[in-house]
């Protein structure tokens, strides 16, 4: 089963903007299932993930956040933040005609997942937070912020892959073929020939140059929807108190990927199926 391309647009602080997606399988009876990336990520990254759903009778949208993968690049770095990233979900949702959706979200995907289920009148039925809680440790966030604003050039293939090895060491266990595939869909080749990451190095603009501890617990307890929180074994993101502290609310629901850091990739067979059967519920 193949992704197919589209983009919708969406209407930001300074102007309109296309948002690219990727959709597997087709619409049905169930809620569109939306899967949203990390911060330097992109859709392509739940190619695994969505296909396996797909195949079981799920609609699978994956957008690319303004400034990532094939969506357009903000003229205003200011602009890359939640805000703004809920305002092109919403136009997304309101393109697919979906009301109500099931959505997964990696990293910074979940904290926008976070953010939308904690607002009047939100669409999400159930929600997958694949290592990221209502805690972010200033020590994890300076550790992102150190390479999210890094524009590296590559000279080939092997030079990238070696990079995301070394940067997401903490998706855990892959195949070789799952980092062939992480590496095609991170870059794009630009005019002098060079290979670079597929996202605008100025995401990192609205990031604090020091980094401090973020608390969303008072967010968190306005949410009351089915909960999947995965959490890498060796993550720094999403710490052990913060996990157990989320899963003692009724509804939701903790698994600890072990030998992972931050954050499991949703690539092998036992996440994908955990991720599955919650969502089928």
């Amino acid at each position: 089963m193949n992704p197919r391309e589209a983009s919708v647009r969406w209407l930001a602080a300074d102007g309109f903007h296309s948002l690219a997606y990727v959709a597997w399988g087709a619409p049905g009876p169930r809620p569109p299932i939306i899967c949203l990336h990390g911060l330097t990520r992109t859709g392509r990254d739940f190619d695994r993930l969505a296909a396996a759903l797909a195949a079981r009778g799920r609609f699978v949208v994956c957008p690319d956040m303004p400034g990532r993968g094939r969506s357009e690049w903000l003229a205003n770095p200011m602009l890359y933040g939640v805000p703004t990233y809920i305002a092109a979900c919403s136009h997304l949702l309101a393109a697919l005609g979906a009301e109500t959706v099931d959505w997964v979200g990696t990293s910074m995907g979940g904290l926008i997942g976070l953010a939308i289920a904690a607002l009047p009148g939100q669409p999400i039925r159930r929600l997958v937070l694949n290592d990221v809680g209502p805690f972010l440790p200033a020590p994890a966030l300076a550790r992102i912020r150190a390479y999210v604003g890094a524009d590296p050039a590559f000279a080939d293939e092997t030079a990238l892959e070696a990079h995301l090895r070394r940067v997401h060491a903490g998706f855990g266990p892959m195949t070789e073929e799952d980092w062939r595939h992480l590496a095609a869909t991170s870059a794009r080749r630009v005019p002098d020939g060079t290979i670079r990451l597929h996202y605008d190095p100025a995401i990192a603009a609205p990031m604090p140059e020091v980094a401090q501890d973020i608390d969303l617990w008072a967010m968190w307890e306005g949410i009351s929807i089915p909960i999947l929180v995965l959490r890498g074994e060796l993550s720094d993101l999403l710490l052990p108190e913060t996990a157990e502290r989320m899963a003692a609310r009724p509804g939701v629901a903790l698994h600890t990927v072990p030998g992972v850091g931050h954050v499991p990739a949703l690539v092998d067979d036992d996440q994908i199926g955990r991720v599955a059967a919650f969502l089928d519920a």
